[in-house]
């Protein structure tokens, strides 16, 4: 693909939930309603960027945070190794609760909300950073979140990487704002049913869960789905429609 030129790149940082500071580049393009991608664990390549184009043409605003890896390429090995060197921002096998990086995107979609004439924001979190965009859903500036397939925490089964705090939070903004959406491949093992059954015992009918037939991992990137992203682009469309004074 040619090269991907955002608008503009502002370095946001935040403290962690350890209480360190953290700065990460910011990449913004488009115009409307602003959507925040968190990057998956291969790292912002190709696939994450024509998901980003595709947002664009359907009239959104992208802000994506680049935590790690090289931009515009995939890297699965080396992010795979770097993780364990980043513990102090994600921890993949934290249960009961959420890695420190939580904190830092609770901080980021306020900073979007400020910066934005909208009255909210999307969120699109995937594999490593799924059940970040659901939790986010307690943030007053998030009008909704989409967890495409999350994986966290890994080898987790049914527990959440969410701790009870956290989910009631999240639920009570979901039956605020209206549901979270939650997809996987039905045969996606990265991504495990025991943890999509987790999520809806946890959320009940304020999540929406979708599972489309097959084996791959990554819905909107490197196993791309249309009828998945499809779905995706419908349901920010109803709801930013929905917030619309």
């Amino acid at each position: 693909m040619a090269a991907w030129h955002p608008d503009h790149v502002f370095d946001f940082a935040a403290p962690l939930g350890t209480g360190q500071n953290v700065s990460h580049p910011v990449h913004v393009r488009g115009e409307g309603p602003p959507i925040l991608i968190l990057q998956e664990l291969p790292g912002i390549g190709p696939e994450t960027l024509d998901l980003a184009d595709r947002l664009i043409s359907a009239g959104f605003r992208i802000y994506l945070p680049h935590l790690f890896g090289t931009f515009g390429k995939i890297t699965m090995t080396r992010n795979v190794l770097r993780m364990f060197c980043v513990r102090r921002e994600f921890n993949m096998f934290l249960k009961g609760a959420q890695s420190p990086i939580a904190d830092w995107m609770k901080a980021l979609v306020r900073e979007i909300s400020d910066r934005e004439s909208e009255s909210g924001v999307g969120v699109i979190g995937m594999c490593l950073t799924g059940s970040f965009a659901l939790t986010l859903m307690a943030e007053d500036a998030v009008l909704g979140g989409v967890a495409s397939q999350p994986a966290l925490p890994v080898f987790g089964r049914d527990t959440l990487h969410m701790s009870p705090e956290d989910i009631a939070a999240a639920h009570r903004g979901m039956k605020e704002k209206g549901p979270g959406l939650a997809m996987r491949f039905s045969e996606d093992r990265l991504a495990p049913s025991q943890l999509m059954r987790a999520l809806e015992r946890a959320f009940g009918e304020d999540l929406t869960t979708v599972e489309f037939t097959g084996k791959g991992h990554s819905l909107l990137t490197l196993d791309f789905h249309a009828p998945a992203y499809q779905r995706v682009e419908a349901y920010f469309a109803e709801r930013f429609a929905g917030s619309a004074p």
